[in-house]
């Protein structure tokens, strides 16, 4: 049983992923696999309190790489395939950009950095992690990235159609998921198709 819902999200996630890289691929940025490198590294060198909110700063507002609604279709896709949403869509911007040397390149500079940093951090918190103030300011920072995490989906969800299919199906998602705490994948293989069907019938 648990194995089709898999099977169908496959097949509704992997032609909607290959179609956006390609409709995307014809007005491209040039970027070169350093920039991306760059990149990624500040990105994830200044991702205290969640990386959602720094990568979309940095690739719309500072870089002007994508659009809003060209990251808002990248981060769906990363959202909806397996592992974590952040590095899904760096793969695809590397990727996107520079092949699959620049999706190496910014897959490095995502990763590379926070490797070292969380070690030496993990040999801080060690030693120190039980303080009252290190206690107390890792609480403050809980609700730091709560708030960065609260402006990127409102920010996000401005470029969304104004009618009232997207918000239901977001709506409905967030009740499955967030109230009810049903699994995510059954969540997404129920909405996913419906939501497909719905956007192709009303463009």
């Amino acid at each position: 049983m648990s194995a089709r819902p898999q099977l169908d999200l496959e097949n509704i996630t992997l032609p909607m992923l290959n179609q956006t890289l390609a409709q995307q691929s014809s007005h491209k940025t040039a970027v070169t696999r350093l920039q991306l490198f760059l990149a990624f590294s500040r990105i994830s060198l200044s991702s205290f309190g969640g990386a959602m909110f720094w990568t979309r700063r940095e690739l719309i507002e500072r870089q002007r790489w994508l659009t809003e609604r060209e990251f808002l279709e990248i981060y769906t896709l990363g959202q909806l395939l397996p592992g974590p949403n952040v590095l899904n869509l760096t793969v695809m911007v590397g990727y996107r950009f520079a092949g699959w040397t620049g999706g190496a390149s910014a897959v490095a500079g995502f990763l590379g950095w926070p490797c070292l940093v969380v070690v030496g951090m993990g040999i801080l918190y060690q030693n120190y992690g039980r303080l009252p103030y290190v206690q107390q300011a890792l609480g403050g920072m809980s609700s730091v990235a709560a708030g960065l995490l609260l402006a990127t989906v409102i920010k996000l969800a401005a470029v969304l159609p104004r009618r009232w299919r997207p918000w239901l199906f977001g709506a409905l998602a967030f009740i499955g998921v967030g109230v009810m705490r049903w699994p995510l994948l059954w969540v997404m293989a129920a909405l996913a198709p419906w939501a497909v069907f719905a956007a192709w019938k009303h463009e």
